[in-house]
Parts: C-alpha cells; sequence; structure tokens
C-alpha cells in the first residue's frame, strides 16, 4: 500500500527544488518541459511559465539533439542514470559565464547528470536533468593547461 503525501512535505520538498544552485529540469517522453526551476531561470532567463510545455530544442536550438535523444533513450530504457561531464562536452545549454569580474569564461561549463523518473506503475514516463555549472574547476583546470 503506497505511503500516504502529506501536501506539506510536497510544498517544502518544492521549495528546495526551487532553491537549489543546480539546474533542474524535468521532461516528458516528447521533450517538453514540465519543471523548471529557480538556476534555470536565472540562467536562461526563462521564468517556467515561458519554459513549461515547450519542447526543450526549441527553448535551446544549441543542443545537440540526435546526442541528448540517445542520452535519454539509453536512460528510459535501462531505467538508470546517466552522466555527461564538461570534459567530454562543455554544456548542454550555453549560458553565460555569471562571473564577468574575473571574465575567464564565455558560457557556463556544466557537468549533466540524467535520471530516470518512473510512474506508479514502474514505466519511466519522464527524465529529470541536473545541471551543475563547473566553470570554476574548469578555468582552474584548463589554465594549468
Amino acid at each position: 500500500m503506497p505511503a500516504q503525501i502529506d501536501i506539506k512535505e510536497v510544498h517544502w520538498l518544492l521549495d528546495i527544488v526551487q532553491c537549489l544552485d543546480v539546474g533542474v529540469v524535468v521532461l516528458d517522453r516528447q521533450y517538453r518541459v514540465e519543471v523548471w526551476n529557480g538556476f534555470m531561470e536565472n540562467h536562461s532567463g526563462l521564468c517556467p511559465d515561458q519554459a513549461q510545455g515547450r519542447s526543450l530544442f526549441e527553448l535551446f536550438p544549441e543542443i545537440d539533439e540526435p546526442w541528448l535523444r540517445r542520452k535519454v533513450e539509453t536512460v528510459v530504457q535501462l531505467g538508470t542514470r546517466a552522466f555527461s561531464l564538461w570534459q567530454q562536452r562543455p554544456y548542454l545549454m550555453r549560458f553565460k559565464s555569471y562571473r564577468p569580474i574575473t571574465g575567464q569564461a564565455d558560457f557556463m561549463y556544466q557537468n549533466l547528470t540524467l535520471l530516470p523518473l518512473a510512474a506508479a506503475q514502474g514505466e519511466v514516463e519522464h527524465v529529470c536533468l541536473t545541471i551543475y555549472d563547473m566553470t570554476d574547476a574548469a578555468v582552474l583546470h584548463l589554465s594549468q593547461g
């Protein structure tokens, strides 16, 4: 028997997701945005109302669509996480580096984790993308040659 979900718990869990210093995007199987947290809003300039229900590829044409589709399909089929490090692919979405004073990077270097999200029946119906800002580490690594 499934545990009852307290609406107060859902509320504070949503608050946590909104305040994380990590991008959180949940996509349905048609790659439409369902969740768009504060990190994503701050770095993309798109509020959740502008992103929700729209294709991620429409919002960010710079995304390598065939590559991301392959990654997502693997996550869905295997039901396991997948990763992409900035060393393999500098970014998923080309966000400006928000450290204009040091100004050593033109864009935000990103690590990406893809998480399968299963429905109650066990089928993966959504995928969560978590996007980590790795700019400081990348600039340091690249400066050391």
